[in-house]
């Protein structure tokens, strides 16, 4: 059996999502959606209290990986982020933005995985 290349979406899912840690993203949440939609295959769901916060997150993952986001959304606001790498598209929300929007909700038959300091 092969081991998975740190180029597959699962994989890089789940890097993204540690990136979001380092800098204390809250509730990180990797979504696999493969089978439930044709728009990507992660979700990567976290988000921070404040607009600081929120770009410290969105930079440490544009830095941190060896991708670039083909498409980068919200940036200039820094309310809702959404950085597209087209199997992973991640979501770095401000708080109160992602209590209203809650699209983790949206995709609740997908399965989840919380990622956690440890």
């Amino acid at each position: 059996m092969t081991k998975p290349s740190p180029e597959t979406p699962d994989i890089l899912a789940e890097e993204i999502g540690r990136l979001a840690l380092t800098k204390k993203a809250e509730r990180v949440l990797v979504i696999d959606v493969r089978g439930l939609t044709s728009i990507t295959d992660f979700f990567v769901v976290c988000s921070a209290d404040t607009n600081i916060q929120v770009k410290a997150v969105a930079d440490v993952i544009r830095r941190g990986t060896p991708h670039k986001p083909v498409h980068v959304e919200g940036y200039g606001n820094l309310q809702w982020v959404l950085l597209d790498y087209i199997d992973v598209v991640v979501h770095v929300f401000k708080t109160r933005e992602r209590n209203y929007y809650n699209i983790e909700k949206l995709w609740a038959d997908a399965p989840t995985k919380e990622l956690n300091d440890e």
